[in-house]
């Protein structure tokens, strides 16, 4: 895969590949200077914490299809 580091010193874990993720899509999130939108956090939610993030007007769970680069039938 790749040999970056979390902010633990650890080897990141691949995150997401439904759709595949990041700013190289390899489902990491490692990036490069050329990253203008900084594809380097990957979290894992509860549908509790989706829930409340929308209620508050900053709905995580649906899709944005605005952003073309992101492929959401994978």
């Amino acid at each position: 895969m790749n040999n970056t580091n979390n902010v633990l010193g650890e080897p990141l874990e691949l995150c997401s590949c439904k759709p595949n993720t990041g700013y190289f899509r390899d489902g990491c999130c490692r990036t490069a200077g050329s990253d203008l939108g900084q594809h380097t956090i990957c979290a894992v939610m509860t549908e509790d914490f989706l829930a409340f993030t929308k209620a508050r007007g900053n709905d995580l769970s649906t899709p944005n299809l605005s952003l073309t680069s992101l492929d959401y039938n994978r």
